[in-house]
């Protein structure tokens, strides 16, 4: 089936319209369980006499650690849709040969954990330090949540259009304007906010570049005296940054669908030296994100005192547990994120939309306060999953089980309403159809959304120390113990190995990206 470009979907308009009823039961379900450490936050709110969190906003600089993560979100966003969405245009319109390789590189700066690309900065400049440095490393880092996405719209819908308004005459930018960016824009905007609740939710890079955000306060407040109150206060604050920000992305975004089906053209070609101005900007997130720490990292790994401390036995067992609960997060994540996605690509109605916004909430809870609200419930309710594996990957689903409702959503929602219709005319069910027809044709965002798991269960730091087995140790948190105990020589194979495994998902997840839009 070919791809609709009239910007609605093939979708029948009354199965939209009309309310999910029951249905909306089990995504109201998944809601709920990634909820649970919000949920505790709001019990040790309402524990907090109103005085003290009067004491707290304006006595614990907790006005400035806010004002620091919004803006630090909001600048690391921009700029990371902005030049995130050149790229696409770039990779995606440009007449080049062995594009897959060049999704793979746009796509690797997101197996650089942020605290490990501040590291190899460091190493490199020790006096780095602030708000400048914060907002490029991130952005660096997280441009390939908007870039995968957009590649993946701009595949899909052509440019027919985009060549009737030139046409017309429009100039070049005024056409992608009115033709293009309409249809790419809830990919694109997912992608920013996705970014947006990584940088308000990000503790490691902030920490080692000494930019106070709320999270550092979090840490502060357990580490020194391990005030609960002050951390749920300013926790608290943290999602409701969060509820801000995706419910602007869900005014922004509209309700405009685009149907995936065959690979389309591109669109218009690219001048040249746009294309190679394109192509430019594409390598500097690679360099910032990736090179220069990687060198920081290599010149640690070429010392002589880092040979001779390298255990072989523990950075493989590091590595094993690394991958396995990688895995596992991954699959679980994704089963709790289907219900609500599924949910949201079908209905629109205040009760569905709410549901969708919920499961993003919890993106933006830092690890550290996911952790120990995970620690605070198995020791009163259930003692026995206490440092259990159980409870690592339920903390990593809590996590990132929002990672995978955007590219899941988007997956879903393109699948055309015909051939479900033809399904059903043959005597399928409805779960029947959506079993044969949706889950197949869909299967590729739903896999996209599952790498995006595994490649930040990789990367994860707070909630592993604090909810990891005992004698169980990953390669993040190896690494971060390492470097606390200023063992930087010893810290650098775990880092090294942690790259290149983080590497892998993220080069099945371009390369997934790269196909999206060609079933026939």
């Amino acid at each position: 089936m070919s791809a609709t470009l009239s910007g609605t979907s093939s979708r029948p308009a009354e199965t939209v319209a009309q309310g999910p009823g029951w249905r909306a039961l089990p995504a109201l379900m998944a809601a709920v369980v990634v909820l649970i450490p919000m949920a505790y936050l709001a019990i040790r709110a309402t524990e907090v006499p109103w005085s003290d969190v009067v004491t707290i906003v304006t006595a614990s600089r907790a006005g400035e650690y806010a004002l620091n993560t919004v803006v630090l979100g909001l600048a690391v966003s921009a700029t990371v849709l902005i030049i995130g969405v050149a790229i696409a245009v770039g990779l995606s319109r440009s007449r080049i040969s062995r594009l897959r390789w060049w999704l793979v590189l746009s796509a690797l700066p997101l197996a650089m954990p942020s605290y490990l690309a501040s590291y190899g900065w460091l190493v490199i400049w020790p006096t780095l330090s602030g708000f400048g440095p914060s907002w490029v490393l991130l952005s660096a880092v997280t441009m390939p949540y908007v870039v995968l996405p957009t590649v993946a719209a701009l595949r899909s819908v052509g440019g027919e259009q985009e060549r009737v308004a030139r046409t017309l005459g429009r100039g070049a930018f005024q056409a992608f304007l009115l033709a293009t960016w309409p249809q790419i824009r809830p990919a694109a905007l997912a992608g920013a906010l996705l970014t947006f609740l990584y940088t308000v939710s990000d503790f490691g890079l902030v920490a080692m570049l000494r930019f106070h955000t709320l999270t550092w306060g979090i840490n502060a407040a357990y580490s020194a005296s391990f005030d609960r109150n002050q951390a749920a206060v300013l926790a608290l604050l943290i999602v409701l940054i969060a509820l801000v920000g995706v419910l602007g992305e869900r005014r922004l975004r509209g309700q405009k669908k685009v149907a995936i089906g065959r690979l389309r053209p591109v669109g218009p070609a690219l001048v040249p030296w746009v294309s190679k101005t394109l192509f430019a900007i594409m390598l500097v997130p690679f360099v910032i994100g990736i090179v220069i720490p990687m060198a920081g990292l290599v010149s640690r790994l070429l010392q002589a005192e880092t040979r001779a401390s390298i255990d072989p036995a523990r950075l493989a067992e590091a590595t094993g547990w690394t991958v396995l609960v990688a895995l596992t997060a991954a699959v679980t994540a994704t089963l709790i994120a289907l219900p609500i996605a599924a949910l949201a690509a079908k209905y629109r109605s205040r009760l569905v939309s709410t549901i969708e916004s919920l499961g993003y909430l919890s993106h933006a809870l830092p690890g550290i306060v996911v952790g120990l609200a995970l620690v605070f419930l198995t020791l009163g309710t259930l003692p026995v999953l206490y440092q259990t594996l159980i409870i690592l990957v339920f903390g990593y689903t809590v996590l990132f089980a929002s990672k995978s409702i955007g590219a899941t959503r988007s997956s879903i929602e393109s699948v055309s309403g015909t051939l479900i219709r033809v399904a059903r005319s043959l005597g399928e069910t409805p779960f029947g159809a959506w079993r044969r027809v949706t889950l197949p044709l869909a299967l590729p965002g739903i896999l996209v959304g599952a790498l995006l798991v595994m490649v930040a269960t990789m990367k994860e730091l707070p909630a592993t120390l604090i909810l990891r087995p005992t004698g169980m140790n990953t390669l993040a948190t190896e690494l971060w113990t390492k470097t606390v105990a200023v063992e930087y020589a010893q810290a650098a194979p775990y880092a090294a190995i942690l790259v290149l495994v983080a590497a892998i998902p993220a080069m099945f997840l371009a390369a997934t990206r790269s196909e999206r839009g060609e079933a026939t």
